[in-house]
């Protein structure tokens, strides 16, 4: 627990890796985490103004625009703010279909004025295969 402490202290107050340090006390890096710096609120705020405005940029181009900014910032901590703030990318609705009936297709008044085509697959004579798809 000393030692832990004394890591710590050490960490915090000399510019110092975390690996450098544990070898020099003798703990196991794996017990010592460094203090994470706090988040800035600027730094939200900013991200929740352009997720306002730009309802389909996800973290990555929300990044772009930060860092355009002056708030440039690690991809992880950027991700984890954006879902800490509960961002997603907005989906997009459904295609929208047409409603009500249709009308039904005319009738022709003379033979040989309307042709269709209903065919999905046909061979010729020869068992070669012929395939359309349907207009």
């Amino acid at each position: 627990m000393q030692r832990r402490d004394a890591a710590l202290r050490a960490l915090r107050d000399h510019p110092i890796s975390q690996r450098r340090v544990c070898v020099l006390i003798g703990v196991d890096p794996q017990t010592v985490r460094r203090e994470r710096s706090p988040d800035t609120p600027e730094i939200r705020l900013e991200m929740n103004k352009i997720a306002e405005t730009r309802r389909r940029f996800g973290y990555r181009r929300i990044g772009v625009l930060l860092e355009r900014g002056g708030m440039i910032m690690n991809e992880r901590k950027l991700y984890r703010i954006y879902r800490e703030e509960g961002l997603t990318v907005r989906r997009r609705r459904g295609r929208q279909r047409a409603r009500g009936s249709r009308t039904p297709m005319p009738v022709s008044l003379r033979p040989n004025r309307r042709w269709s085509l209903d065919v999905l697959s046909d061979t010729f004579g020869a068992f070669r295969k012929f395939a359309r798809h349907c207009s």
